[in-house]
């Protein structure tokens, strides 16, 4: 059991019968009235961002949350399989879980958190920046430059199709945002 005084961003909460990790918070202190905690918390099973005010002393249940490194394996109609990088057990997950999803190219690493007394997985969450080779995209015109703002569709070898400048061809690798899906950078 914790209270409002122990909230820090990054704690994780059982509130409402779900896992929410807290996002942002404020101990306010009002010249009438009691003091309150004003909270930005995100449920972990949906992505849900949600606003709410606790009293100041109130008795929260806090979670205790591992980060995990595990390394995508493949998917199937099973559903997406990862292996745990120190202990090899293998787990399989619904796509639902895993954000951006898409963007998964198998032999790649990500971090899984686990509720650690019930051992359920919460998110998985992919690595910052990914490295995707383009399959497919309308070739570039003589004189699109990297000056241009412009933007044009283009399939990755997952799948996955992400807007690229204009001057990326057909077989260049980029590096791709995977938390926004926005192209970052070519990679030589």
């Amino acid at each position: 059991m914790a209270t409002t005084a122990d909230f820090k961003n990054g704690m994780c909460i059982e509130y409402n019968g779900k896992i929410y990790t807290i996002v942002q918070f404020q101990h306010v202190k009002p010249g009438k009235g009691g003091a309150f905690v004003r909270t930005k918390m995100k449920c972990l099973e949906n992505g849900k961002v949600i606003e709410n005010t606790f009293n100041a002393g109130v008795k929260i249940n806090s979670v205790r949350v591992e980060r995990r490194p595990y390394q995508f394996l493949y998917k199937d109609e099973l559903g997406h399989h990862f292996m745990h990088q120190e202990t090899f057990e293998q787990v399989s997950l619904n796509g639902d879980i895993i954000e951006n999803n898409d963007l998964l190219k198998e032999g790649q690493y990500v971090e899984m958190m686990v509720d650690s007394e019930k051992e359920n997985i919460l998110t998985c969450e992919l690595p910052p920046f990914v490295e995707m080779e383009i399959t497919y995209t309308e070739p570039g015109l003589k004189g699109d430059t990297a000056s241009s703002n412009a933007l044009k569709a283009a399939t990755v070898e997952t799948g996955a199709t992400i807007s690229v400048p204009l001057f990326i061809n057909t077989g260049d690798k980029i590096k791709v945002d995977t938390r926004t899906r926005e192209y970052y950078e070519r990679v030589k």
